[in-house]
């Protein structure tokens, strides 16, 4: 059967995957756990078979908690007239009614389940993995391994795996006795994901490239995800980093917060808001673990029953007439997108036109007084007036007048002076609207004799400046432009 041949190809290519990465990466680690395994497969068959019996009959009853936790997921998209009827309230009232069987996507589950499918034809799946090199290993937790490995034409991805020698795997065989089973049972993190990532696509969710399943020549659970690579968020270097880039990582972060507001799953919540769960593409903004995103509502008879507790703060939200809560999944979204986010990248070094927006934003949202639309209203607003320069409008005209330029030239032999915070660790490169700003900036700094607009561009369109205490020489330059102050102009200059 050509189905079957499929799977026990997939089986095997995905054991053979598991294997090279831990014997790459974990040598050391995988043969302890190895004598570990041994120990309790011999405990299984030394055991009492009453035990045993009774062991296995309360895996599956986790196996089984497991798969109703991922029932609600596999809902068809709930629209925004909502014509299914397939509100909030009645999806969670009717996650345990078994007539959902004959609404539910089984396709993706059975795909999920025993091997991928090319449904698009940029989707990457076991075959995708062959001859790949596992290059370090990104993290690891309780359930996962992530791991960055190079594909065989060189491109890197991250690959998302079930954690051998995590605390969920070890706790279960010691628990169950089951290896196998455990496998399984650990996998369906990772099977939840993927159909979070199936359902939540959006540019700032991490992107699935494809997965890899086996569960048939005796490696039951075998489940990889196949992501596209980001950067680990570095919250140390981020505060490091210039204003902009800061406003961008939170205007990222309340747009992903916007959509999963309205979800094709519902209003989704994260439960484990971390940095850590956050990762960079080019710059982007991106959710990377959502094994603990909920769609759940919360039932409620009173208002008290709504209480969001946080460890400095608690708010009571209003309990509806349909008796669920309000808008309790947006809110904590919101406010923790605050107390991990907004405190510590908004405020610092704010442009001064902008001081009091963002004041505003840092109060709404850190007294939850704004739901998600208004707190995205605000950041576009911003990013309106950056843009566009509007926000300069109180500078003089007369500024630049101050300034010799010279079009098409560039510098050479300058002489640098650091700035904070600066695109650049060798002088002093700032973002500017147009060359008012940077001569605004140039007349604020003690050593500054002249700029250079580069020609280059930041993620809002702004130029970047380069700004220093003189030069030696200009040179033929066809995107640059050399702004001097008259009273500083060199006598000579070589081009």
């Amino acid at each position: 059967m050509p189905g079957m041949g499929n799977s026990l190809r997939a089986a095997a290519l995905l054991a053979f995957v598991v294997l090279s990465i831990l014997v790459s990466l974990l040598i050391s680690s995988v043969q302890q756990f190895g004598a570990r395994i041994s120990h309790f497969s011999n405990a299984t068959v030394a055991g009492d078979e009453e035990e045993v019996a009774s062991l296995r009959g309360a895996l599956i009853y986790q196996l089984n908690e497991r798969r109703k936790e991922i029932i609600p997921l596999l809902l068809p998209d709930r629209d925004d007239d909502d014509e299914s009827g397939l509100s909030a309230f009645s999806r969670h009232s009717l996650q345990h009614d078994q007539t959902l069987d004959s609404i539910l996507d089984y396709n993706l589950w059975n795909e999920i389940t025993h091997g991928s499918r090319k449904a698009h034809m940029d989707e990457m799946d076991c075959d995708s993995l062959v001859d790949m090199q596992a290059v370090e290993i990104l993290g690891s937790g309780y359930t996962k391994l992530v791991v960055k490995v190079n594909l065989a034409g060189g491109q890197p991805v991250a690959l998302k795996l079930v954690n051998e020698q995590g605390i969920d795997m070890g706790k279960c065989v010691e628990d169950f006795k089951d290896p196998r089973g455990c496998r399984e049972l650990v996998s369906y993190k990772l099977k939840k994901e993927i159909v979070l990532l199936q359902r939540l696509r959006h540019p700032n969710v991490i992107k699935l490239k494809g997965h890899c399943a086996g569960d048939v020549g005796g490696e039951g659970g075998r489940v990889a995800v196949i992501l596209e690579q980001g950067n680990p968020l570095q919250m140390i270097q981020l505060l490091q980093s210039p204003w902009e880039d800061r406003f961008r990582v939170c205007l990222d972060l309340v747009r992903l917060l916007h959509f999963l507001s309205q979800s094709p799953l519902g209003s989704v919540t994260l439960l484990d808001f971390q940095p850590r769960q956050f990762v960079t593409v080019s710059g982007e903004l991106k959710l990377t673990d959502l094994d603990d995103a909920s769609s759940e509502v919360t039932s409620c008879q009173v208002d008290a029953d709504c209480t969001l507790q946080f460890p400095h703060r608690n708010f009571t939200l209003p309990c509806s007439t349909q008796g669920v809560c309000e808008g309790l999944n947006e809110k904590r979204n919101i406010y923790n997108a605050y107390r991990y986010f907004f405190t510590y990248l908004l405020p610092h070094q704010a442009p001064p036109g902008f001081t009091h927006l963002v004041d505003h934003i840092m109060n709404s949202t850190g007294e939850l007084k704004a739901d998600i639309n208004q707190t995205l209203e605000a950041f576009e607003h911003i990013l309106l007036l950056y843009k566009s320069g509007l926000h300069l409008d109180n500078l003089p005209p007369s500024i630049i007048r101050d300034y010799t330029v010279m079009r098409g030239m560039g510098t050479s032999g300058n002489a640098e002076y650091h700035c904070w915070p600066s695109y650049s660790q060798q002088g002093c490169v700032l973002s500017v609207h147009s060359g008012r700003e940077a001569a605004y900036i140039c007349n604020s700094h003690s050593q500054c004799n002249s700029f250079t607009l580069t020609g280059q561009k930041t993620w809002t369109g702004r130029l970047l400046a380069s700004f220093r205490s003189s030069f030696s020489h200009l040179v033929p330059d066809g995107i640059s432009e050399v702004y001097v102050k008259k009273t500083k102009s060199p006598e000579t200059s070589t081009v």
